[in-house]
């Protein structure tokens, strides 16, 4: 047995902060790695100790192992956890962490090399009878193999994948997928196998010791995905007969003993909607939804990992599971503007209730351009799948989270869309309901005159009289006030008594309780330090209201035909032979940004020509920069 006694973890943000939490409670000091601009970063603050590493972009920073030893061994650590993502499942890092002397919080090196390759994987996997998609040679493929899934044989996360369902769009997808996928993963492979329509993304949490004990701790459902990346997962997942259930256990086991497993890892299937299951992957690491089989079994797995790690014994049955459990992702990214992420600061981050939150942020943190937009994972677990699922989405619908942009509406309206309480899950979801899902605004004006009153109201103890608005000189005429919301702008006229349809019931600069049609609501507003934004959440919905200047900014107009960086990032791709004077057709996909790990395209918008183009492959751009101008052909 090796008695562990300091913890280096090799990972930031949200994971670094859970694997700390478990650290701490088994006595074992923390070590924490950061980049530049995770300096002030939520797990620097929560380790005992923490060593930089210099840099932003995570090649030079959470990418380099031999930094990350160095640390290890500088602070004292005598154990390294990778978390997941970064170096979690490479295995010559895993090598090296050995080497230097320190304890590995994973599988052996040899189970992560076995699977890191996902052609090499389902080799491995047809010998151990475990069942397989066919893969489709793409030199090859017919209109009868459409439709095709391309992926990255050495990655995950979505990166590196397209869908292709027009053999005459092979080529140009097979190119940018492997072109992403070596930007990702360092590694250009891609092969295809067939997509399978309606298919739901099943996993198998597994854990194992190095005494020959394996344990299948249930099945995870993580079907609601978003460019192939997750957005609600939950356990055990619903709906599954017995004897699939069962063939998933021992198809996992069987996995897991063909490469002498140990540690926490998952193997995931797609199954298809007769009930068929095949193969994908093996992610040797701890993944990102494991809190709902935490959950559901009443384990930590961090702990499991740590005490396997020290070489104990794994009891020769898990426990047996209870109730059900559901996690949302919630990422600070517009999901009705494709999904772009977001930037900036997050001035409120609070969510209500029983429920287990895990996040790298508190109040007043900066969510940057280099990593993951994901804010915290929201879970809620219960005696009963419905009764888990209305207490996630009470939670999240009464969240107050301000200063940026995210996919908490999208959330709670997935979580409460009939399909999903009925357990009809699938990896199609939000293809055929995202419209639905995303439009529809709530009404802002009761929101957008709450906002009024609370800018007007003096203070708590002032009369109510005073406090809606007794300063003008002609106390009878209304007062206005102007504000833009999700791109509408809104003029409130407010007067001291009288408003439409609405009583004001009481005001002051943090609450605002107004009678709407008959119905008295609560308005909770607060207003950011710079003065130029206000937030206001109610159950109505939370609305984000920016002041609208008396005088509008010249600078603010920009040329017809601007193509403006929606985020900060990179241009990772310009279209080939794109150049000043360029034709180009509405549409057409003319740069790539990279951004917080996801890829977006910028579209001409219009036909015409290209009149200008400002940057160029490798440049980091700001939000709103002016990446190119494209003139509008005259109309016939």
């Amino acid at each position: 047995m090796t008695n562990l006694t300091s913890l280096l973890v090799a990972n930031r943000g949200e994971i670094a902060v859970r694997i700390f939490r478990t650290a701490r409670a088994l006595g074992l000091a923390t070590v924490a790695v950061h980049s530049d601009p995770d300096a002030d970063a939520l797990h620097v603050r929560d380790a005992d100790a923490a060593v930089r590493l210099p840099g932003a972009a995570p090649a030079d920073t959470y990418l380099r192992g031999d930094l990350i030893i160095k640390a290890a061994l500088a602070a004292g650590a005598d154990a390294v956890h990778p978390g997941y993502g970064f170096l979690s499942e490479n295995a010559d890092f895993a090598r090296e962490v050995l080497a230097a002397g320190l304890t590995w919080i994973g599988p052996p090196p040899e189970a992560i090399e076995a699977m890191a390759s996902k052609t090499r994987a389902k080799e491995l996997m047809r010998t151990a009878g475990v069942p397989l998609l066919d893969p489709v040679d793409p030199a090859t493929a017919t209109p009868a193999d459409l439709p095709l899934l391309l992926k990255a044989a050495a990655g995950g996360g979505g990166r590196g994948m397209r869908l292709v369902r027009d053999l005459d769009q092979l080529k140009e997808a097979l190119d940018a997928a492997s072109a992403e996928a070596r930007s990702a993963f360092g590694d250009g492979e891609v092969f295809a196998e067939p997509y399978v329509e309606r298919g739901r993304h099943v996993e198998v949490q597994i854990l194992a010791d190095a005494h020959g004990t394996v344990w299948a701790l249930g099945t995870r459902d993580c079907s609601l995905q978003r460019r192939h990346q997750k957005v609600i997962e939950e356990a055990p997942a619903p709906g599954l007969p017995e004897d699939l259930r069962e063939s998933l256990h021992t198809a996992a086991v069987a996995a897991a003993r063909a490469v002498s497993y140990e540690g926490a890892g998952t193997v995931e299937f797609l199954v298809t909607a007769d009930g068929r299951p095949y193969f994908l992957e093996m992610n040797t690491r701890l993944q990102v939804e494991h809190p709902v089989t935490e959950a559901v079994f009443g384990l930590d797995l961090v702990a499991l990992q740590l005490r396997v790690a020290e070489g104990a014994a794994l009891p020769p049955a898990p426990p047996q599971p209870t109730g059900h459990a559901v996690e949302a992702r919630l990422y600070a990214e517009d999901p009705a503007q494709d999904w772009c992420p977001q930037t900036g600061a997050l001035h409120t981050l609070a969510i209500p209730g029983e429920i287990r939150v895990d996040t790298g942020f508190t109040d007043g943190d900066t969510v940057g351009i280099h990593y993951d937009p994901m804010l915290a994972k929201v879970v809620a677990h219960a005696p009963t799948r419905a009764e888990a699922v209305r207490a996630l989405a009470g939670a999240l619908a009464g969240a107050r989270i301000h200063g940026l942009t995210t996919n908490r509406e999208l959330l709670v309206r997935s979580l409460r869309h009939p399909e999903f309480a009925a357990g009809q899950l699938d990896t199609g979801f939000y293809d055929r309901h995202l419209d639905t899902l995303t439009g529809g605004a709530p009404d802002a004006a009761p929101a957008a005159l709450a906002a009024a009153l609370a800018e007007a109201a003096p203070g708590p103890d002032a009369p109510l009289a005073a406090r809606l608005g007794g300063w003008r000189n002609v106390r009878s005429q209304p007062q206005t006030r102007r504000y833009t919301a999700a791109g509408t702008e809104y003029e409130v006229r407010y007067h001291p008594v009288n408003h439409p349809g609405i009583r004001v019931v009481a005001a002051t600069p943090t609450l605002v309780t107004l009678e709407v049609e008959g119905i008295r609501r609560a308005f909770h507003v607060k207003q950011n330090s710079n003065n130029t934004e206000i937030y206001v959440d109610s159950a109505l919905g939370a609305h984000t209201f920016t002041r609208v200047p008396r005088f509008p900014d010249p600078q603010d107009r920009t040329e017809p035909g601007s193509l403006l960086a929606p985020m900060p990032g990179t241009v990772v791709r310009i279209a080939e032979g794109l150049a000043p004077g360029s034709p180009v057709t509405a549409g057409q996909p003319l740069l790539w940004l990279e951004a917080m790990k996801m890829e977006h395209r910028i579209h001409a918008p219009a036909s015409g020509t290209l009149t200008a183009l400002h940057v160029a492959t490798g440049q980091q751009v700001e939000f709103g920069a002016l990446l190119a101008v494209v003139q509008e052909e005259p109309q016939a």
